[in-house]
């Protein structure tokens, strides 16, 4: 391994811890910048996927995660008319597979906790600049920090940042984004499966149980409310937005019978970015700061955590820097490519207003999943499997076993 470096990253999200904990344990000085007063995290809830475990399991978490998350087995969508949409069962590539339903806040206290090793958090510094050759920073106060070996740009989708390492290809807001929050999981039926419902593609409520987090053993779910991004800096009236969910979902309704509505509800906005190029001199792009996508297929925190692993894992093999972060790309970018693609061409699916396209979509999604070759395929996406059009992510045989040795049947 390579003699320690001095890193800075930027951002204490999912890519940034994992990275402020990959990189000090073997023995890099690390030091985060963090914005917020107070780090913690931000969203309700999300989907687990397999890759996405293969790296808590890395990093000696996994067994963390399941004690705090629900196993889901099954990811069922539907009309407002009880049309399937889409039935897909984790069982139906590998029986010792499953997606792990997981809040935001478990995830956050599970790497927080880990990051032990050298600790140095600077909260509420609000980074303006970096330069990538000296390998500085420049705070919103015009404080200078560094200079460092390396810089790790991990602030997120909305990267204040990404155009100091290199201009992106694409880089824009998605029109829809959703309203999000948790709720007791008391009775839901539907304890192990992910759970939508359409109205065409106006309308998404999804369900997700998401397990407990320290300090909360009470089991949640968390709730998404689909809706474009023009209404959620508006007010919104209580009782029009139940009456709303009960309309699509009355079960839903009563799950979140306990909001005052949109003003209780956290807000996501997603955007759509693709660099050619994630590097530049001392700094490396990281999460969702490289490659912000939809949430569609539910892939943001799965791609950091596998991020911060690759990137640590070419620090470990290649002593020029420039060969480190070519490598990182190369092997990512094979990654996420896909997802990328079929993030941007679904979502119009799920979020807009086109109607005849949610028309199509019901009456061929589901036939063309059932089909063997299409079964496969998607189950490939959804688990996070998928590399390149035909490639596979291995999964260690090790790894399976724990799998298969968790307890509890899933449908």
């Amino acid at each position: 391994m390579r003699s320690s470096l001095r890193i800075g990253i930027v951002g204490y999200g999912t890519g940034g811890q994992a990275a402020a904990l990959a990189l000090a344990r073997d023995g890099h000085r690390v030091e985060v910048f963090e914005q917020a007063p107070a780090p913690g995290p931000v969203g309700a809830g999300f989907l687990l996927q397999p890759t996405g475990m293969t790296a808590l399991w890395r990093l000696g978490l996994l067994q963390d995660a399941l004690r705090h998350g629900a196993r889901i087995g099954r990811l069922h969508g539907e009309t407002v008319d009880r049309r399937t949409v889409m039935d897909m069962r984790y069982r139906d590539l590998d029986v010792r597979l499953f997606g792990l339903g997981l809040q935001r806040g478990a995830l956050f206290a599970l790497l927080d906790g880990a990051w032990n090793e050298g600790r140095t958090l600077h909260a509420g510094i609000r980074i303006a600049a970096l330069d990538a050759e000296r390998g500085t920073l420049r705070d919103e106060a015009g404080a200078e920090h560094g200079p460092f070996d390396v810089l790790v740009i991990a602030d997120g989708a909305a990267s204040r940042l990404r155009r100091d390492v290199d201009a992106p290809a694409l880089d824009r807001p998605y029109p829809w984004g959703a309203y999000w929050c948790l709720v007791a999981q008391r009775d839901w039926a539907h304890a192990d499966e992910l759970r939508q419902r359409y109205v065409g593609a106006r309308r998404m409520v999804g369900m997700l149980p998401v397990g407990t987090r320290p300090g909360d053993d009470t089991p949640r779910i968390s709730f998404f409310w689909s809706v474009p991004t023009s209404a959620l800096d508006s007010a919104g009236d209580a009782t029009q937005f139940r009456r709303d969910v009960a309309d699509v979902w009355p079960e839903a309704a009563d799950m979140v019978c306990d909001t005052h509505g949109p003003a209780d509800l956290a807000h996501a906005r997603y955007r759509d970015a693709v660099h050619r190029r994630w590097h530049r001199g001392r700094a490396v792009l990281l999460g969702d700061a490289a490659h912000a996508m939809s949430p569609q297929l539910g892939q943001g925190a799965n791609m950091a955590l596998l991020d911060a692993l690759e990137l640590r894992d070419a620090l470990r093999v290649h002593a020029a820097l420039p060969d480190a972060f070519a490598a990182y790309q190369r092997a990512r970018r094979k990654h996420v490519g896909v997802y990328h693609f079929w993030s941007r061409w679904l979502t119009p699916l799920f979020q807009s207003e086109r109607d005849g396209l949610a028309a199509v979509r019901d009456r061929v999604f589901h036939p063309l999943n059932r089909m063997p070759g299409g079964r496969r395929q998607s189950l490939r996406v959804l688990t996070g499997t998928r590399r390149g059009w035909m490639g596979v992510v291995p999964l260690e045989a090790e790894f399976l076993d724990v799998l298969a040795d968790s307890s509890g049947p899933l449908r």
